[in-house]
C-alpha cells in the first residue's frame, strides 16, 4: 500500500514537468527564430545605412576630387606653355669711348695773321743767275686755306638711353619646364588612385567579370 502511494506520488510529481520542458523548448525555438530575423533585419538596415552614408563620398569623388585633380593637371600643363609678354622701360646712360678716324678735306679761315718764313730761290732775268734766300710774310686775317684733315679723334662721352623694350619669355624655355613636370608628377599618382576607385556603391556590389 505504501509502495503504491509512493509510485503515485512520483508519477503525480513528474506529470507537470513534461509540459514545462516543452514550453521551455518552444520558447527557446521562438526566441531563436525571432533573434535570427531581428539580426537579419538589423544587418539589412546597417547595410542600407552604410550605403547611404558613403554615397556622399562617391559624389565628392566624381563631383569634386576628380574634376579638381583634372583641372590642376590641365593648369600645370598650360603653365608650361605660357609666355610672359611685357614691356621693359629703360632709362639710363651708356658710356661711349672710342677713337674716331677723321679723313676729310675742308677749308679753314684764319682768325689772326700767320707769319711764314720759307727758303726760296730767285732767278735773275737775262741769265743773270740765281740767288738763294728766305721769304718771310704774314698770312692776313680772314684768309681761307684749303686743308685735308687726317687724324684719330678720341671720343669719350655718355649717351642717354631711353626706350621701351618688348620682352617675351616662354616659361618652359626660362627654366620652369622641369619644375612644372615635377608638379604634375606629384599629383599624377593621386589622380590615378582616385580614378581607380569605384564611382558608386553599385560598382562595389557588382561582381568582377
Amino acid at each position: 500500500m505504501v509502495e503504491d502511494m509512493q509510485v503515485d506520488h512520483v508519477e503525480e510529481a513528474q506529470i507537470p514537468e513534461v509540459p514545462q520542458a516543452r514550453r521551455k523548448y518552444e520558447f527557446w525555438e521562438s526566441f531563436k527564430n525571432i533573434a535570427i530575423i531581428f539580426s537579419f533585419v538589423v544587418n539589412i538596415i546597417l547595410v542600407l545605412v552604410l550605403l547611404l552614408a558613403i554615397q556622399p563620398l562617391f559624389m565628392a569623388k566624381t563631383g569634386i576630387v576628380e574634376p579638381l585633380l583634372d583641372n590642376l593637371d590641365s593648369a600645370f600643363a598650360g603653365l608650361g606653355q605660357t609666355r610672359i609678354e611685357t614691356v621693359v622701360s629703360i632709362n639710363d646712360t651708356m658710356p661711349v669711348i672710342f677713337d674716331l678716324p677723321l679723313q676729310q678735306a675742308t677749308i679753314v679761315v684764319l682768325t689772326e695773321p700767320v707769319p711764314l718764313s720759307a727758303p726760296a730761290t730767285f732767278y735773275l732775268p737775262g741769265g743773270g743767275g740765281a740767288i738763294n734766300g728766305t721769304v718771310s710774310l704774314n698770312l692776313p686775317i680772314g684768309m681761307r686755306l684749303p686743308i685735308i684733315l687726317d687724324m684719330m679723334v678720341p671720343v669719350s662721352t655718355t649717351v642717354p638711353v631711353v626706350m621701351q623694350v618688348p620682352v617675351v619669355i616662354p616659361l618652359d624655355q626660362a627654366g620652369m619646364g622641369p619644375a612644372i613636370e615635377n608638379l604634375r608628377g606629384v599629383f599624377s599618382p593621386i589622380q590615378t588612385t582616385i580614378q581607380s576607385l569605384p564611382d558608386s556603391p553599385a560598382e562595389i556590389l557588382r561582381p568582377n567579370p
